[in-house]
């Protein structure tokens, strides 16, 4: 865990969040601004700064996260989905915890 860091404070359970799906590796909850019908984000309960730390230091933690965006897919949106992945400042991302945007419904406009 890292101290300063907003999505290891919401795994502590220190911030309020929509959880929608936790396990002993993972953690779900909805975004707070959310892009899509289904729009829930899935962290990893250890800090890593972006997916490929993670996949590098925890491959086990990246499997499950995997695993709990089909399950919240199956859940909510017909198992149909998007999972991005936003990695380094320049694409976007502005909390340097892994995490996937599980993004479900209607993305018929969708870019990505």
């Amino acid at each position: 865990m890292s101290d300063d860091c907003l999505f290891c404070s919401i795994v502590a359970g220190d911030i309020p969040a929509e959880r929608v799906l936790e396990n002993d590796l993972v953690v779900a909850f909805r975004d707070i601004a959310p892009k899509a019908a289904t729009h829930v984000l899935v962290v990893p309960r250890t800090h890593a700064p972006d997916v490929a730390a993670l996949a590098a230091s925890a491959p086990e933690q990246l499997a499950a996260m995997a695993l709990a965006a089909q399950e919240i897919a199956d859940a909510e949106c017909g198992g149909e989905y998007k999972w991005i992945f936003n990695t380094g400042a320049g694409a976007g991302q502005t909390v340097f915890h892994a995490h996937g945007h599980v993004l479900g419904g209607d993305l018929s406009g969708s870019l990505v």
